[in-house]
């Protein structure tokens, strides 16, 4: 294994253990995302390249919008709005 594997490794590892203590659902969701990113760079590392695009499409891509329209529906993300509506600046 190279170096950058084993920093791959270590960043996967930090990742997994930063998930499960994270208080803020929206951060875990942001690290879930690095997590499925660094996964598919070790998959191309492992010179296997359809599990690499199938672990960004699906874990970085597909579930983390999943989560995102989940933590909306159940009011986790605020939007806020800047300006009222009929409401001048002035």
């Amino acid at each position: 294994m190279t170096i950058f594997q084993y920093i791959l490794l270590g960043f996967l590892v930090v990742c997994a253990i930063s998930v499960s203590f994270s208080k803020n659902l929206l951060n875990s969701i942001l690290i879930y995302m690095s997590y499925s990113l660094v996964m598919s760079l070790i998959w191309v590392c492992l010179e296997s390249p359809d599990l690499a695009i199938t672990e960004a499409a699906v874990g970085a891509g597909v579930t983390s919008i999943l989560f995102f329209a989940t933590l909306k529906k159940i009011h986790g993300i605020q939007i806020e709005k800047t300006e009222k509506e009929g409401e001048d600046h002035e």
